[in-house]
């Protein structure tokens, strides 16, 4: 009878036993405005004006009234019906069928957890050692733990398509807030606790967040004063610490929840909706769509406010779905999580290892190093600060070698070095812009004596790879892979890792391209490139003035087409016209070119990959008009173990500069070696670090188009919260020069 009129009919029969009856009741479900309805009983005639449709009450109670004459009341309350929408893999038992089955294909993010659970069930997923409490989670429990906390959300009030501000660092409780978000239909503004209070607060608004999940006690009491007067907040809920830490008077009227009460609240109303119809009943059933929008990401902020970048469910499946052609990921093997979990490049990169069974292990930059020692992880992810930091970690532990041992490890490394530049010889992945092919006769010898020389060369490499790089990579820790990206990894130290068998594969992406659109592959490991594009994803490089598609070889602005690129910029219709065009063509403000293709030579498997060369925007007009790429100079510079951090500067100038921060320990070390001071100085004038560091240069930078004039020597190395770097760690160089512009200007007089 659900659905149909109930109609009271004048038959007899139809009420001969509700005269012993006090009171009839019944509940169908339905919605309308409050309605009242008369029945008037005369004997055992039922007169009745009215046809009640129980799709048009939420409850209806009729009351029967004694005597032989009496009325029935019927009075009905309204009940909205809640829009419960959901990831129709991950909460496909909650979801009516309608006689249909449901398709098992990922068409939200959530799902992935559904599918994992079931291949990896009892298998560790994660690992988080540095919490209180620090925890384990096996693919089972993790599904259950982001379903109870999606839950729980629901039960606060969370709705779909409301934007939620989720502020914290790495840990399992990030993971499962931001799935759970997701897996509500809501939309998670994501960044780390390193960003400035301003620029947190100025993401919070911009977004239009109702509410937020923050890290721990620390980090929302450094906030407070400025979120609590000037941000709206429906709810906060606390990951980590106790609610007794926060600053009290700063919470006034918001409601607080940690954790483990949304998790409670979460699996008590699941087991209430499991175990009644009823409450199911209450809800409208949506399913979460591919297109709907997952998260927005505030870019890092090189120049300006960040903007919100709109990523969808699709975005992110693609990722996860074609990350795989990058490299083998086998259930089982162990990934070490460093850059920050709101970082696209990390974010995809977790949530594709997840689909593959893999073990997630969390550390911080305090840890790292012991970290890779003990958790030996197969594969690590990072931007190229912190692969340089591991080598000039490796060449400082080298150097302070007794001399003897020094020799013969930096010679066996020259060896190698130049072994592995004749193995990519007649192997054919030496990288070229020239798109003419060499003759058939000249490839042939190339290969041959190449071939040659690297045969005499190899068991000196075995030798030294059994002896020497078999303990250096046992001390770095990677046992597999080593995946770059965020930035351009200097060619030396592609080259050292490498000679020394470890392999590092770069990538590029941008956080409005979900991230990854470009990645190297194992048997396609160019150097100097960031490998070809990935599935489904298109490249051309235009002329930056005219628009003009260029031929392979030619550096222009790299443009991109495909399913990882954003929907676009939030609230911000300008920026996102000048970023994509009609056809769906991202404008990246990247420098780059896509190799010739080759049937024979040395470049022969090159053909297709990308190369990055710099960001467009930090192109350095000089007053004679000359353009310079500053990333290949500093690139080179960074090669001086003297030189920590550089910014080459100039625009407008008629030659170049740089600001440069020293590495203070090691030139003191090279002025005692070089006898510029006694044995027992403890410091250098500034005077002694720029004359060092000005022969540094010249001897770094020989080969490049164009050499630093004048350098300013600055003692604070730039950090993220002196804000010269962005919580990803790349230079802003408007900042820089902007901090030091008096200096600067001096420098040109």
């Amino acid at each position: 009878m659900l659905g149909a009129p109930i109609k009271i009919s004048s038959s007899p029969s139809c009420c001969s036993s509700s005269e012993n009856r006090k009171a009839i009741m019944l509940s169908p479900v339905c919605l309308d405005k409050s309605r009242s309805f008369q029945f008037l009983f005369s004997g055992s005639k039922l007169q009745c004006s009215k046809t009640l449709d129980i799709k048009q009450l939420s409850s209806a109670k009729f009351r029967v009234s004694r005597g032989s004459k009496f009325r029935v009341f019927c009075d009905s309350k309204t009940q909205e019906l809640q829009i419960r929408r959901c990831s129709p893999l991950l909460e496909k038992a909650s979801l009516p069928s309608n006689g249909a089955p449901l398709s098992d294909e990922w068409k939200a993010v959530p799902d992935i957890w559904r599918s994992s659970a079931e291949k990896y069930g009892d298998q560790v997923a994660l690992v988080d050692p540095y919490h209180d409490p620090p925890s384990t989670l096996t693919y089972k429990q993790l599904e259950q733990e982001i379903l109870d906390f999606a839950e729980g959300l629901r039960v606060i009030g969370v709705k779909p398509e409301e934007k939620y501000a989720l502020f914290a660092d790495n840990s399992c409780r990030w993971l499962v807030a931001d799935q759970g978000i997701m897996a509500t239909g809501a939309i998670n503004v994501v960044r780390g606790s390193r960003s400035a209070v301003k620029e947190l607060l100025h993401i919070y608004n911009h977004s239009e967040s109702v509410g937020l999940l923050i890290d721990n006690p620390e980090f929302f009491n450094r906030l407070a004063g400025k979120f609590c007067s000037n941000a709206s907040m429906r709810f906060i809920v606390l990951l980590w610490g106790e609610k007794s830490r926060l600053a009290n008077n700063e919470t006034l009227g918001v409601p607080v929840f940690s954790y483990k009460e949304m998790v409670k609240l979460g699996r008590e109303n699941r087991a209430a909706l499991i175990d009644s119809l009823d409450a199911r009943k209450g809800y409208r059933y949506e399913v979460i769509g591919s297109d709907d929008i997952a998260t927005l990401v505030y870019t890092s902020g090189t120049t300006g406010n960040p903007k919100g970048v709109m990523l969808s469910h699709k975005n992110l499946l693609h990722q996860i779905e074609n990350l795989g052609v990058l490299g083998p990921a086998k259930a089982g093997d162990r990934f070490l999580s460093m850059l920050p979990t709101w970082h696209t490049y990390e974010r995809a990169c977790e949530y594709f290892i997840f689909t593959r069974g893999i073990e997630q292990v969390y550390t911080t930059v305090r840890t790292l190093k012991d970290d890779l020692r003990n958790y030996k992880p197969d594969y690590m992810i990072s931007v190229p600060l912190v692969y340089e930091t591991l080598y000039s970690g490796i060449q400082k532990q080298i150097s302070s070698s007794p001399n003897a041992i020094k020799l013969i490890v930096f010679s066996f490394i020259r060896i190698s070095l130049a072994y592995m530049e004749l193995k990519r010889i007649y192997e054919g992945l030496c990288l070229t812009r020239n798109p003419e092919e060499p003759s058939h006769i000249v490839s042939m010898f190339d290969y041959l004596w190449s071939k040659t020389i690297a045969t005499i060369l190899w068991p000196l490499h075995v030798l030294a790879t059994k002896f020497v790089y078999k303990k250096i990579r046992s001390a770095i820790g990677i046992q597999k892979t080593a995946k770059s990206g965020g930035g351009s990894l200097p060619t030396h130290i592609e080259k050292f890792y490498e000679a020394i068998g470890l392999e590092v594969q770069n990538g590029y992406g941008l956080t409005e391209t979900s991230p990854c659109i470009a990645g190297r592959r194992p048997y396609y490991n160019v150097l100097g490139s960031v490998g070809h594009p990935i599935p489904l994803t298109e490249f051309k490089v235009v002329d930056s003035e005219t628009g003009e598609i260029l031929p392979p070889g030619s550096k222009g602005i790299i443009m991109v087409r495909g399913p990882p690129v954003m929907k676009g910029y939030y609230k911000n219709p300008l920026a996102t016209r000048q970023a994509l065009d009609e056809d769906g063509w991202l404008n990246t403000g990247d420098i780059g070119w896509i190799a010739p293709h080759h049937s024979v030579g040395r470049s022969r498997r090159c053909g297709g990959v990308i190369v990055f060369e710099g960001r467009a925007k930090d192109t350095i007009v000089l007053s004679s008009g000359e353009n310079v790429e500053p990333l290949e100079i500093e690139e080179a510079a960074l090669r001086s173990t003297l030189i920590q951090q550089i910014v080459v500067i100039g625009q407008d100038q008629r030659r170049l500069g740089a600001v440069i921060v020293p590495n203070k320990d090691e030139a003191l070390l090279a002025a005692k070696e070089a006898s510029v001071v006694d044995a027992d100085a403890v410091d250098l004038s500034k005077e002694q670090i720029s004359s060092m560091l000005h022969e540094e240069l010249r001897k770094w930078t020989s080969e490049c188009s164009f050499q630093i004039g004048p350098i300013l020597v600055v003692d604070e190395p730039f950090t993220i919260e002196s804000g010269l770097l962005t919580p990803t760690m790349k230079i802003r160089r408007d900042q820089v020069v902007a901090q030091y512009k008096e200096e600067i200007a001096n420098l040109y007089k």
